[in-house]
């Protein structure tokens, strides 16, 4: 079983996304569909939000996982510019660590909200992620060869072979987890259908004594992996690390189409990729800095990630030409590559 203190040491960091910031209901269209997929298996129910880009055209995938206390509204930003850049999105929502945490604890002190939040950030629920992630492409599959492809069953559109994996903290630990880190569990974590991956403020476990970080995590990393990040993306709650410990997860990745932005000014909430800017709270700060750039480090992260898609999901030569000189960066921001 995975050691607690290696996800509970981080549980705030990843209480992210959603304490009373869940979005407006979404009117399903042809484009955008909310739905309920049940895996048997597990006895497990999952919403999920699901966008079609314009056509019946094949098109790759890319597979979004919320933030601790998220839900599948989750990164609305980011699933807009990828539809619109030819992209089918699938935004899963996790339940026993999605936005029921802070449901139930609505009215309590911050103090008492935070506690909540905890149960959500185990080993368990992490595993209980990846399964549910392994699940959703096992159903996309099955769901494909149900019936050709047409109006009425438009997954017959994915190309199985152009798979990405995203997600914000938690949900960026739970792409980490698909990419190939190391964890001490019997189970393969891994998942190689996905040819592509994006970790929205990746997450940094502290290392066993003795033990390489560099090495004994991150060397079977070896698929094409962005993580992006700010200069105030530390322990949104403010007293364990800094915005730069999230950076060590690029450092230790073994060299090969790794690349990483980091934002000047941004915060946690910054890549939680919510349409309405989120102000402070009593339970969770925010940099003034961050709220005011808002808007421009949302469209720069829109293109940078719509690139990255496009240039190892869909072999766009011109798309990756541009990630090697990324336009729009402000004098403070850092882009990187190896």
């Amino acid at each position: 079983m995975i050691a607690t203190h290696l996800i509970e040491r981080r549980a705030l960091l990843v209480a992210t996304a959603a304490i009373v910031f869940a979005l407006p209901g979404r009117t399903a269209t042809t484009q955008t569909q909310a739905q309920t997929w049940v895996d048997e298996s597990r006895d497990r129910t999952l919403p999920v939000l699901m966008r079609w880009p314009d056509g019946q055209t094949p098109c790759p995938l890319v597979v979004y996982s919320h933030g601790l206390g998220g839900n599948r509204e989750g990164g609305d930003v980011w699933g807009q510019a990828w539809q619109q850049a030819g992209i089918a999105v699938l935004h899963v929502q996790h339940p026993g660590s999605d936005d029921r945490l802070w449901r139930d604890a609505q009215g309590r002190a911050p103090s008492e909200i935070l506690a909540a939040m905890r149960h959500g950030a185990t080993p368990a629920q992490l595993l209980a992620r990846v399964a549910d992630v392994k699940f959703v492409l096992d159903e996309i599959t099955r769901r494909q060869q149900a019936a050709p492809n047409n109006a009425a069953n438009p997954w017959g559109r994915v190309r199985l072979n152009a798979l990405g994996m995203a997600g914000h903290s938690f949900g960026a630990g739970t792409t980490q987890a698909l990419a190939g880190e190391r964890y001490p569990v019997p189970s393969e974590l891994a998942e190689p259908r996905f040819k592509a991956f994006a970790a929205f403020s990746p997450t940094m476990r502290q290392s066993t004594a003795g033990q390489s970080p560099m090495q004994e995590k991150f060397a079977r990393i070896t698929s094409p992996f962005l993580s992006l990040t700010g200069t105030h993306d530390g322990d949104p709650f403010g007293d364990r690390f800094a915005g730069q410990v999230r950076e060590q997860v690029h450092a230790g990745l073994p060299p090969g189409h790794k690349a990483m932005l980091v934002l000047d000014g941004a915060d946690h909430m910054t890549f939680a990729g919510v349409a309405e800017t989120i102000r402070s709270n009593a339970v969770l700060p925010r940099a003034p800095q961050a709220i005011e750039r808002e808007s421009a480090h949302h469209a720069l992260v829109a293109q940078l990630t719509t690139q990255w898609w496009r240039a190892h999901l869909m072999g766009d030569a011109a798309a990756l030409g541009q990630l090697g000189q990324p336009q729009g960066l402000g004098g403070g921001d850092q882009w990187a590559m190896k």
